[in-house]
């Protein structure tokens, strides 16, 4: 996440498109997200996953190879279209079937895993560096790696011929707090991946503080995760969404106190904390009370407001950019906001079954 925006000076590729770069990116998560039911319906899971694998790795290698800000835009456009494929096959695989608890716990895992591999990423781009060929190597090899398991193992997937479509009407009856935590969780997470790295290097870190400080966000949305799993089958999901939004308020609350680097990586883990457990959380309550068969559709209509977020983030978020702690003020803003509307929505819901 933070290779993109720290590499273009070292293809020549002025740093203004790192926005643009990373809205194109969620632009191509937003298309791709209306277009993967049909395939895992025909191919399944396994194929859909083995191809998505693959259509991300070539864009990964062309990148280095075509150097110039149109090429770049092109294959973030086809990686986000990749990305979203496998992101609505893996979590539609592990959200069909069993109770809420057991959905809850291997999302849980599989956000935990997802997280973990980030931070060592990030930890890695500190170590490879974000010069030249040799980082995109690098996620290639791990990339054509992921390919192993589902080439190998041939069985255990959810059979094609049950997942249905949702109509408009069926869709528009899909939880609202569910729909709008996904929309905010891509506003946060899209403005996080392609502005932040960019924003702690206007406060004049150097690389090392920086994906220190990345590693760090991700960490604490990788440390969230099994808390969340255990606690959003015991309270309000939609209430559950408000105080995680206002812990990310806290965290930014934080960085007006004080900018000493220790106190920023326990801001920034917070923050991690607060806007990774947001889509996770938005997710299963969207996917409560339906039929397995619906999963795959619920689980594509939920990336789909996510990608909203996504592209909509950076270029709003780039807005705030040109002042003194610019994006921290956007985040601010934009969870205080969220906060707010869940906490009502939580009230209004109450209310709505008492009296029901």
């Amino acid at each position: 996440m933070s290779l993109i925006p720290l590499s273009l000076s070292s293809f020549k590729i002025d740093t203004n498109y790192a926005s643009w770069l990373a809205s194109t990116y969620y632009l191509g998560l937003l298309v791709g997200s209306m277009m993967i039911e049909p395939v895992i319906a025909k191919i399944g899971h396994r194929f859909a996953f083995i191809s998505f694998l693959v259509l991300l790795a070539i864009t990964v290698a062309m990148q280095p190879i075509f150097p110039n800000k149109d090429a770049w835009l092109l294959m973030r456009l086809i990686a986000g279209m990749a990305v979203a494929g496998i992101f609505v096959v893996v979590e539609s695989w592990l959200l069909i079937g069993d109770s809420a608890e057991e959905r809850a716990k291997r999302l849980g895992l599989y956000m935990t895993s997802l997280y973990g591999g980030t931070t060592i990423g990030q930890f890695g781009v500190g170590v490879i560096g974000t010069q030249g060929f040799g980082p995109f190597i690098a996620v290639l090899v791990l990339l054509l790696t992921a390919l192993l398991p589902p080439l190998m193992v041939r069985q255990g997937q959810p059979a094609a011929c049950q997942h249905q479509s949702l109509s408009l009407k069926q869709i528009s009856r899909l939880s609202k707090p569910a729909m709008i935590g996904c929309l905010i969780s891509g506003v946060v997470m899209g403005s996080i991946y392609g502005l932040m790295p960019l924003s702690l290097r206007q406060n004049h870190l150097d690389a090392e503080q920086i994906s220190v400080l990345m590693a760090a966000i991700i960490m604490g949305g990788m440390l969230i995760q099994p808390v969340i799993g255990k606690v959003s089958v015991k309270m309000s999901k939609t209430l559950l969404l408000g105080m995680m939004s206002l812990l990310g308020v806290f965290a930014i609350g934080l960085t007006y106190v004080s900018d000493h680097y220790l106190i920023m990586i326990i801001a920034l883990a917070m923050l991690g904390m607060s806007a990774f457990a947001l889509y996770p959380i938005a997710i299963t309550l969207a996917c409560d009370h339906l039929d397995s068969s619906f999963i795959v559709a619920a689980t594509q209509v939920m990336l789909f407001s996510y990608s909203i977020g996504s592209a909509l983030g950076p270029v709003g978020a780039s807005q705030f950019m040109k002042e003194s702690n610019g994006l921290m003020n956007f985040f601010f803003i934009v969870l205080l906001a969220t906060a707010i509307y869940m906490l009502f929505a939580s009230i209004r819901r109450k209310t709505t079954v008492l009296a029901s």
